[in-house]
């Protein structure tokens, strides 16, 4: 393992939730979470791959709902509404919206929108609850390039709503093409808003860690996160 990794992970030590290692159980046991040499759309090859569509049933999803729920929790992000980005934001922010009430007595609406504006019945482009003069807690997967989280935005501005925060599955911790900050840290620096993650690339290492016989994986995921990893942010908007 090279010195920076190794040096890197030795700092990094952290105590892990348990919802934290239930959420990466469930990912790798549901194949969402996978572990060899993928090719990224950035060209990057990575030792690991995320696919959140995999949760693809009732069971997955109830269980996703309950980790998403459990970070939102401890975030203490204040909101009103939940707000799920089409397509794959949809059933998470349905799912979390139920397990906020099962398991914690919180009862918040939620809305989603459409890719394409309905012309008939109802119309418009979002589907669920009103937005306007509302704090609105945006749930997705991931943030990649952050693309889809400023479309939202502007739905939100467009609408007279604001975002309260942003809550995602996972935060690989990586930078983007350019500059040293990662997707997450720049909505973070532009719009000021906390991102909060279930997990972040860190937490996958300390799992595996913790189970042993993985350190050839760990030494792989250390080497990527040395040589791609964002530049760390004092307390730059997201909390474990």
């Amino acid at each position: 393992m090279c010195t920076i990794a190794l040096i890197y992970f030795v700092y990094r030590r952290f105590i892990m939730q348990e919802y934290q290692r239930a959420f990466i159980q469930l990912a790798m046991h549901r194949d969402v979470l996978r572990f060899g040499l993928f090719t990224l759309k950035s060209g990057r090859k990575s030792p690991y791959f995320f696919n959140a569509g995999l949760f693809q049933d009732g069971l997955a999803l109830s269980a996703l709902g309950k980790c998403y729920a459990e970070t939102i929790r401890r975030s203490g992000i204040d909101y009103d509404v939940i707000f799920g980005p089409a397509y794959k934001g949809i059933p998470i922010a349905s799912a979390t919206a139920i397990q906020l009430h099962d398991q914690f007595h919180v009862n918040k609406p939620w809305c989603f929108n459409r890719k394409e504006a309905k012309d008939h019945g109802e119309g418009g482009n979002l589907v669920g609850a009103p937005l306007q003069d509302k704090r609105v807690l945006i749930i997705d997967d991931v943030i990649t390039a952050g693309t889809a989280i400023r479309e939202v935005l502007e739905i939100l501005q467009a609408q007279g709503a604001t975002a309260a925060g942003i809550i995602v599955a996972l935060d690989r911790q990586e930078r983007g093409a350019t500059g040293e900050l990662s997707a997450i840290q720049e909505i973070v620096q532009q719009h000021h808003i906390p991102v909060v993650s279930i997990i972040k690339l860190d937490h996958i290492v300390e799992f595996l860690r913790e189970r042993g016989g993985h350190q050839e994986l760990v030494n792989s995921m250390g080497q990527y996160r040395a040589k791609y990893g964002a530049k760390d942010l004092a307390d730059w908007g997201s909390k474990v």
